[in-house]
């Protein structure tokens, strides 16, 4: 997949900070350049621009780290998909912190972001240009255009199996909006091409569409390890499903851990298993990693840009930190923790609690300035370093994989369903699931818990200590009712070294200001 991607077909399309009215159905004017009328007449062209619907979530361009950005209006090094997942999943939370000053950045953690944020709208851009890939792939892999194209049955056959795929990531690309935006502009293949300006799906309405289009693309996904890595699958689609049934309460009011569950176990059963060492998720070679459900392949030459974890890797590197240590040929000196994230571990060498990933020498534990990359301690959980201790093919531009879902996940997640009061589980097997991470993580079973230390809390610090700079904390955060309006907070948050609660409109983001001038169909969420 990696090589695929690499391989991609151009097509040009460049995304504005605008409203979707244009949805990126144009014609160039330009006689040399491809359009749909010409581009399939290649039968190779449904895989490769497959391969470009998952090369948006690492690429930013159509060419190499920079130049011909696919969307405008911020610099394209900011602009790949899970550096803005990172900045709005992590930069908000008790999870980090970072000491740059570019634009607005340090809002996230002051918690003072408004509509106008160049970071809000290059998240919100992003997601919707996947969003228009697919829509267009979707209308040119139509039964009427394939028969009109004389495809043979067998290539369609494959085809069927690239349109749900595409559905899937789709599905991931809206359940993004829906936990970040709430209520947002609703596109698919079935609008019409033009200029027009889309009605606004309330998040309940996107609930319903997300979970409706998981379970109707179920039996044309193949089954979970049957798949590239790299591609998605069943249990991508079972992983989805989960986490949208899991925060149902914070996206529609209705509670759903039963049907959490039921996805969840088909996931555990669906043949992974968890590595032996924890950090193997997180090396230059985790492509080999028997845990991840869903990795976005990253490769130090084919797929270069300086977001993911080229951008996660190099930022928590700084003061007496060695890059080469890291397979990296020099640090950013920007992304740290806070002393309310590192207080979650007993012992912070990594003896005890291999997750315990910290750099303390010449750190401070508290952060007296955000901008002291010294002040706080650094993480070195990522690193560009294969299991062999080689590191990879580029310092530059890393060959570690951005983990979307792995399995240590889906056992927490079953462990919480359950006590929230989820049929279909069973307490036995949830204490089981957290006694096995434990287990991997201290080596013995030193750390194993009882049936009454198996809490909600106990789980929320447990993700914390797992899952922490995988994108999950604020929407963990949120469905816990610790994110805003709340006693639990952390240095910096609201923008004082103490920090302190904010509004509880800061559970959701500000669709675009650019947008709301755009559309006159767009309501602005409540508060900005």
């Amino acid at each position: 997949m990696k090589n695929i991607i690499y391989k991609i077909l151009v097509f040009g399309l460049l995304v504005a900070f605008t409203s979707c009215v244009n949805d990126l159905d144009v014609v160039p004017i330009d006689p040399d350049s491809q359009t749909s009328a010409t581009v399939y007449d290649d039968p190779n062209a449904y895989r490769q621009i497959l391969a470009k619907i998952y090369a948006g979530f690492v690429v930013t361009g159509q060419q190499g780290p920079s130049g011909m950005p696919d969307i405008a209006g911020i610099d394209e090094g900011f602009s790949e998909y899970f550096r803005m997942f990172f900045y709005h999943q992590e930069l908000s939370t008790d999870e980090a912190v970072i000491g740059w000053n570019d634009q607005t950045i340090k809002d996230f953690h002051n918690q003072s972001w408004g509509s106008g944020d160049v970071f809000i709208q290059g998240m919100y851009s992003r997601i919707y240009y996947q969003i228009t890939l697919i829509n267009e792939y979707l209308r040119e892999t139509s039964e009427d255009k394939l028969n009109e194209r004389g495809v043979s049955d067998a290539l369609k056959q494959e085809i069927a199996n690239f349109r749900a795929e595409a559905r899937l990531i789709r599905a991931l690309s809206y359940w993004h909006a829906m936990d970040l935006f709430g209520s947002v502009p609703f596109v698919t293949e079935e609008n019409a091409i033009g200029a027009f300006l889309p009605e606004q799906i309330s998040r309940a309405g996107l609930f319903d569409y997300i979970e409706s289009e998981l379970l109707d693309i179920e039996d044309d996904l193949l089954a979970p390890r049957q798949n590239e890595y790299g591609r998605v699958d069943r249990a991508s689609a079972w992983m989805v499903l989960a986490k949208i049934y899991l925060n149902a309460e914070v996206y529609n009011g209705t509670e759903r851990y039963t049907d959490a569950i039921t996805q969840l176990k088909k996931v555990i059963e669906g043949g992974f298993e968890l590595e032996d060492d924890y950090l193997a998720n997180f090396r230059a070679d985790n492509h080999l990693s028997n845990e991840i459900i869903f990795g976005v392949a990253v490769d130090g030459i084919s797929t270069q840009s300086w977001g993911g974890t080229t951008f996660i890797t190099h930022a928590a590197v700084g003061g007496n930190m060695d890059p080469a240590a890291f397979g990296l040929d020099g640090g950013w000196g920007g992304i740290r923790t806070t002393s309310a994230f590192v207080e979650k571990f007993d012992d912070l060498s990594g003896d005890t609690d291999s997750r315990a990933q910290f750099h303390t020498d010449g750190q401070t534990l508290e952060i007296n300035d955000i901008a002291v990359f010294t002040d706080g301690y650094a993480l070195t959980k990522w690193r560009n370093v294969d299991s062999q201790g080689n590191p990879g093919k580029n310092l530059t531009h890393v060959d570690v994989d951005f983990p979307v879902f792995r399995l240590a996940d889906a056992y927490l997640m079953y462990a919480e369903a359950v006590l929230r009061g989820g049929q279909g589980g069973t307490a036995a097997d949830a204490l089981g699931y957290v006694n096995d991470l434990r287990e991997r993580a201290y080596g013995d079973q030193s750390g194993n818990i009882s049936q009454s230390d198996l809490t909600l809390d106990f789980i929320l610090d447990e993700r914390a200590r797992e899952l922490y700079w995988e994108g999950h904390r604020r929407t963990d955060l949120i469905r816990y009712d610790r994110f805003s309006n709340t006693d639990y907070v952390w240095p910096w948050k609201g923008g004082v070294k103490e920090g302190r609660s904010v509004e509880s409109f800061y559970n959701v983001f500000p669709i675009p200001s650019s947008d709301i001038s755009a559309n006159p169909n767009l309501e602005q969420n409540t508060g900005y």
